[in-house]
């Protein structure tokens, strides 16, 4: 995950937000209001934010550990989807975007997530975003990221009903926060569960910081 809020706040429907152009830039609509998401993170913590209006294509750059730690969870997700019958949904990574809610609600980008074969096959090739929640959001912190935007991130996929897990790499644990339910931890010396959502998923969490 990586985030840096934008100083002015927009609102729009789905619609609205889907229709703007692809310059570049990393929006997410949260409740229907749009927040602009550029950060240099590289190897340095206290890289600048960059100015949406400082560059003609402003970018997301990820450092490499969360490249690498995007990459490990995406791994274990496609080794245990490879074990389970058909249909089997889909392992995703890279900011793919899913449509949650209605009109005025929310279309995010996440890191590592899981669509379920319902929601494969629901949606048409021709969309760009998946019309529906996933059933898995793996984010990953990220040295901009504030307890607010994370608390806000964790409480929009609870309310619709998505299993979340948030990575941080500093302490190498993950956070699982499930609908209904209070938030766990594990550390290195853990072993991380996906049930009852993934059934039969489960990874040694230093696997997914190694």
């Amino acid at each position: 995950m990586n985030t840096a809020q934008t100083p002015t706040r927009v609102r729009m429907s789905v619609e609205e937000f889907l229709a703007l152009p692809d310059d570049g830039v990393h929006r997410e609509l949260i409740n229907g209001e749009v927040r602009v998401m550029i950060q240099e993170t590289w190897d340095d913590p206290n890289a600048p934010i960059i100015p949406v209006a400082a560059v003609e294509r402003p970018m997301t750059i990820r450092n490499r550990i969360h490249s690498r730690i995007e990459t490990k969870f995406a791994y274990q997700l496609e080794a245990w989807l490879q074990t389970q019958p058909e249909p089997r949904g889909e392992v995703l990574t890279g900011e793919v975007g899913f449509r949650m809610g209605g009109r005025e609600d929310s279309a995010v980008g996440i890191d590592v997530a899981f669509a379920s074969a319902e929601l494969v096959a629901a949606t048409p090739e021709d969309q760009k975003v998946y019309i529906g929640c996933p059933v898995l959001a793996v984010e990953i912190l990220s040295p901009s990221d504030t307890q607010q935007t994370i608390a806000d991130m964790i409480a929009n996929y609870l309310r619709h009903g998505v299993l979340v897990w948030v990575a941080e790499p500093n302490f190498r644990t993950v956070s699982v926060h499930r609908p209904g339910r209070p938030p766990e931890s594990f550390n290195e010396t853990q072993e991380l569960s996906g049930d009852p959502y993934l059934p039969g998923f489960r990874v040694a969490v230093s696997r997914l910081f190694s």
